[in-house]
Parts: structure tokens; sequence; C-alpha cells
């Protein structure tokens, strides 16, 4: 799946809440320095309040709810440059978003979203969660009754200097109502499912967040360290918008 060495070093980095649209600069902050080899490839993990983000392949009609109404229930919408169409962010949602130069890692973008999905199946298993793909549907699936439900979305974008942003997200503990405001993802004869909801219990967010840098870790054959400070503050990056041009693949 992917390719070995021994040299590779990812720093991990974490930005705890955080709105969408500043995350969104703190990647292409990371993916300037990768691409420029100034730093190591990055695994930025965090949450984002309620948010609705709506990637290049959104169909406006998969957005359920007005945008006036989404502002009076403090709801953001934002138009991303993610590969895939709606989706719903909130509290107790692990996002992550991996900025790595993805010629170091795979042989391509099929290669690395099946890596992705690996890192969040193997970290479910972990939770006596046994969690699948689904031939023709990126992400991860967990089977609900006589249907499978969606545990896991993933988004990524790859632009013109080969750097990977944007990534995943697992949901552990969010209002899972949230998502009756959107499609989701598209796919309107799909559920969407929480650890809290398959366990009856929500396990802490900072020891989900440890399970999935170990299993990214061995996925990627990649040795993790902890980001130094100056790479941790995200209210000193100020970074110019990244080459338009990517390629995209969805959730």
């Amino acid at each position: 799946m992917v390719s070995t060495s021994n040299t590779r070093i990812c720093q991990r980095l974490h930005g705890g809440c955080m709105p969408y649209q500043q995350a969104w600069e703190w990647q292409r902050h990371l993916a300037a320095a990768c691409a420029n080899t100034r730093a190591n490839d990055s695994l930025l993990l965090l949450e984002h309040p309620p948010t609705i983000t709506l990637g290049r392949a959104a169909k406006r009609e998969h957005l359920l709810v007005p945008e006036d109404e989404l502002a009076r229930r403090g709801v953001a919408v934002v138009a991303s440059d993610r590969g895939g169409d709606v989706t719903y962010h909130a509290p107790g949602q692990l996002v992550g978003y991996p900025i790595l130069k993805l010629s170091r890692y795979c042989r391509g973008l099929l290669s690395y979203l099946r890596g992705l999905e690996e890192v969040l199946i193997r970290t479910l298993a972990t939770y006596d969660i046994a969690a699948v793909r689904i031939e023709g549907l990126t992400g991860v699936w967990v089977q609900t009754g006589a249907t499978a439900a969606k545990i896991a979305a993933i988004g990524i974008r790859l632009n013109a200097t080969g750097v990977t942003a944007h990534g995943f997200a697992l949901n552990i503990n969010p209002d899972l109502a949230g998502f009756n405001q959107i499609v989701p993802c598209g796919i309107a004869d799909r559920g969407v499912t929480s650890i809290a909801a398959l366990r009856g219990w929500s396990p802490p967010m900072a020891e989900v967040s440890d399970r999935v840098v170990t299993n990214f870790a061995q996925v990627f054959d990649v040795t993790i360290v902890a980001a130094p400070a100056e790479a941790s503050n995200v209210e000193s990056v100020v970074a110019e918008r990244g080459d338009p041009s990517c390629l995209n693949l969805s959730h």
C-alpha cells in the first residue's frame, strides 16, 4: 500500500477546537513549508465547532436548511477546496489533516485514501467496532441492521507541489442530529453513526487521538514526533493561498 523508509518524520500537532477557516489557513502554511522542505510532514489533529463544508463536488440541494437559519443556529457554512460533497463537523468528532509530500508514502491518491481508511479501521477495531470499506464509496462504514452507516468521512486535496491537505473526520461522540441538516456526502440512503452510538459510551478524545497516531505511524511507516513550539503557534501563521490547480478525491 505504501512505500517503506527509515527516514520519514511526521510532526504531530494539536489544534483543540478550532474554526474551520483557521485550520484551513494552518494547513496552507504547513503545506507551503513541506513543499519547500522547510519542515517535516505534519499530522494536524483537532475538532471544529458546528460547521458544514461544501467540497468541490457539492450540490447545493444537499444542504437541507437555509443558510440564514443555519447562521441563526450557530452553524458555519464553508465552501472548501477538498474533494467530495457536503459534510458536517462538530465537537466530539476527531478531524485529522495529514500534510504530506505524497510521493514519499504512496504510489498515488487511491493508495493514500485506502491507507487513511486502514488507519481508521484499525483504530475502531481497538474499540471492538468492525468497520469496513464499501466498494465504490470512500470512507469507513459500520453495518447497522440492514444497511451500513458512515462513521468516518474522508475528503482530500493534492496541490500542485504534490502535498496533501484536508483528510478525515471520525465520529466519536458528536451530536448526530447535526447531520440531519445535510445529505451527508451526498448519500441519501445510508446513515451516520459514532463510537458512542455503537458502544453506549464515549472514549476520551485524547485517547482516540493517540490510537489514531499509533495506527497512522504503522500504516504509513513513519516516525511521529512532537512538533516544536513555533510550529504549534497557529496564531502567528499568515500564509498565502496555495495554487488552485489540484487533484481531489472525495468521501
